[in-house]
């Protein structure tokens, strides 16, 4: 059988030209788009996929959404993603839901809670199927979502919220870790480059701090709060070393502060760590490639990331929400004076 001429170029290639130029039915074709419900022979699919490259067919999503009762979208919202650990979470995220059939829409908050709302807005007017939330509150406002019946899981956090999916790490035994590894090294005076939250909570990285101190039995060392970039890192470096206190160990709460740090103490002439031992938290690829390289507390992005799409399925089938909570890992190397 001779198959038809491809048809001239049009404003949109449709199902019905598909099915023509193939020699099958439209409902083959959609069997073939939609990989299912019904198998199709091999060579059969083979035809329909040839014309669906030659006519350049691309299903109209918007009428697939309305029968299936779903956009097939899954809508993410981050603080930063030029932050190499929210970018590697990012992309696990975008991989794990992908794995699953759905596309993914980000958004950057840049932090801000105006913008985290007005992203939340934007992704409930398009009608995702989930929405995952790094938020910038511990229990944020997600009215938006509800009233839509939008299902939604905070990433990133670390502590149970009733009637909330979420999904972290244990941020005080994490950050513990780092600075019992610190006072391992024999330091007594050791600082925090803390990073500003909008919600004023007291973070699990500053407790975690704070008990490996007290536990110690050491004096709490001085604290710096700035924002979690690299430049906010820079200007906590520059106040801790110009304290009546100087430290001689620093804890910083993300890997982009710590990097900023480490050009703060390079400028004024200190090594690290001879002069100044540094830990961080986060575990991105740049406190690996860091000099020295960064000692850090590692998140499970993947793992995480898997678990919040899981999640935020599990939430359309009408599962219970529930908290799960990720080991981290203390990735030792040169800043904290180890070799």
């Amino acid at each position: 059988m001779t198959t038809s001429a491809v048809p001239a170029p049009r404003t949109q290639v449709t199902r019905k030209d598909v099915a023509r130029f193939a020699g099958v039915s439209t409902a083959v074709v959609s069997y073939v788009v939609n990989k299912g419900p019904k198998r199709v022979a091999p060579a059969t699919e083979a035809k329909v996929q040839e014309a669906i490259r030659l006519l350049g067919y691309r299903p109209n999503a918007a009428a697939r959404a309305l029968k299936l009762g779903s956009t097939e979208t899954i809508g993410l919202i981050i603080p930063d993603n030029s932050n190499p650990f929210f970018s590697s979470l990012a992309r696990a995220v975008e991989d794990a839901a992908a794995e699953l059939g759905y596309a993914l829409l980000l958004t950057n908050s840049d932090g801000n809670l105006a913008k985290e709302r007005r992203n939340l807005r934007n992704l409930a007017a398009r009608q995702v199927d989930g929405v995952v939330l790094s938020s910038v509150l511990f229990e944020p406002d997600l009215a938006e979502l509800e009233f839509d019946d939008i299902p939604a899981v905070l990433l990133d956090h670390d502590a149970d919220t009733p009637g909330f999916n979420s999904v972290g790490v244990d941020r005080v035994t994490a950050a513990k870790s780092a600075v019992e590894h610190l006072i391992g090294h024999g330091h007594t005076n050791i600082a925090l480059a803390m990073g500003i939250n909008t919600g004023n909570f007291m973070d699990g990285r500053e407790q975690g701090w704070l008990q490996a101190l007290t536990e110690a039995g050491l004096p709490e060392g001085p604290i710096v709060r700035s924002f979690f970039t690299r430049d906010g890192g820079y200007t906590a470096g520059q106040r801790l070393l110009a304290s009546a206190n100087r430290p001689t160990a620093i804890f910083a709460s993300s890997d982009m502060q710590a990097i900023g740090v480490l050009r703060a103490l390079r400028e004024a002439g200190l090594s690290v760590p001879e002069d100044m031992a540094l830990a961080s938290f986060d575990g991105s690829a740049e406190a690996e490639y860091s000099w020295p390289a960064l000692t850090t507390v590692e998140q499970p992005a993947q793992a995480m990331a898997e678990a919040a799409v899981a999640a935020l399925i599990g939430a359309r089938r009408g599962e219970k929400p529930e908290h799960r909570t990720f080991p981290t890992q203390l990735r030792v190397r040169n800043s904290c004076g180890c070799h």
